[in-house]
């Protein structure tokens, strides 16, 4: 009856068997995915908006390796951001989780199917697998966190959307991004690591670690920031240095470098440094002078300048506006019903009579 009335894809949902896997060592296999998040959050300009959270996840130990929250539709520069912080090892000693996976699992989106990410797993040594398209049950753990993250943090947060709230939140949103990005962080590290898994009956950092073991590792952190999808057009270097999004990088390795064409790639997070290549091999790092002592990113330079370019059209069209107020005054017409009084030319002295010019005498050349 499920299958006819229903379709197949109900009778798969609710008959079918379903296979439990698991990975038999850490790092074996990694699971990654979206969800966009129950709760507001305050953009730049101060207006509430829905972010998104990425997750990678160990399918052995269920910790999670890396993590982004982000505003927008997921892209694969986002992907590409959350796995350079899986792989790569973490500030904090608590977070121990890093190294290369063996497989790197996901679903079918535009962002895992890019051919970026499959570059940079072929770079790395890692087997990229899809979900089948419609059947997220094979991504279950990942789906099974965003659930924790759902239940356990959203709701101690400000601008919580509670279930059937039809999106409205119980609290006005006050956070910021970077404050959700710390709130997420701590969760993880200090609480969602520490405690008991349901299913593995161990605390997920020390099912990680096991018995003591050293994960498959890049050789350096330059070779990783091929995961960084964000990578400018080749640029050539100048005498004054590089140009990338109107700012200028140096370093004195460019001195040696001067006319020849480099590959720029940056974390878009941070404006301040970016990483140039001369054919395939990593060069420098190159710093801008005035972003040196800041820390700026790609949106925040892009909405600057989208701030000055309507102060600059603002300030335009008001002098557009003067200039139209000088050069055609508007003329307002003599009431006809206002009596007017007629001037008194009986006491007035005459006028002199003005001398008429006189005209210089037409010259006759053969005479004069």
């Amino acid at each position: 009856m499920t299958l006819a009335h229903r379709g197949a894809a109900a009778y798969r949902d609710r008959y079918e068997l379903v296979l439990r896997r698991e990975s038999d060592r850490p790092n074996q296999l990694w699971q990654v995915d979206h969800t966009e998040l129950d709760v507001l959050v305050l953009d730049p300009e101060g207006k509430p908006v829905r972010p998104w959270l990425t997750v990678v996840l160990d399918d052995h130990s269920r910790a999670v390796a890396g993590y982004t929250v982000f505003v927008g539709a997921p892209t694969a520069a986002q992907t590409a951001l959350a796995l350079r912080q899986a792989i790569w090892r973490k500030s904090d000693p608590d977070w121990p989780v890093c190294g290369l996976p063996e497989v790197l699992y996901c679903d079918n989106g535009s962002d895992f199917t890019s051919g970026h990410i499959a570059q940079v797993c072929v770079d790395t040594g890692i087997q990229l697998v899809h979900s089948t398209p419609g059947v997220p049950r094979g991504r279950g753990k990942v789906e099974r966190f965003f659930g924790t993250v759902t239940t356990e943090l959203l709701p101690t947060l400000p601008g919580s959307i509670p279930h059937g709230s039809h999106g409205r939140p119980v609290t006005a949103p006050t956070l910021t991004l970077p404050a959700l990005d710390s709130a997420v962080g701590r969760f993880v590290v200090h609480d969602y690591h520490q405690r008991p898994h349901s299913q593995t009956h161990q605390a997920p950092v020390r099912r990680w670690l096991a018995d003591g073991w050293l994960p498959r590792m890049p050789a350096s952190l330059e070779q990783l920031d091929l995961l960084l999808l964000t990578v400018a057009k080749p640029r050539i270097v100048h005498r004054d240095g590089v140009h990338v999004h109107g700012l200028r990088y140096v370093d004195l390795t460019l001195a040696a470098f001067v006319g020849e064409q480099v590959t720029v790639r940056y974390d878009p997070r941070d404006l301040a440094e970016v990483r140039l290549y001369h054919r395939g091999r990593f060069l420098c790092r190159a710093v801008a002078p005035e972003l040196a002592a800041a820390t700026i990113t790609l949106k925040d330079l892009q909405r600057a300048r989208a701030r000055r370019r309507h102060q600059l059209r603002r300030q335009l069209a008001d002098r557009r506006s003067l200039v139209d107020a000088l050069t055609h005054p508007v003329r307002e017409p003599v009431p006809t019903d206002t009596p007017s009084t007629p001037r008194s030319t009986a006491a007035d002295p005459p006028l002199p009579a003005l001398p008429r010019p006189r005209r210089p005498p037409l010259r006759l050349y053969r005479e004069n």
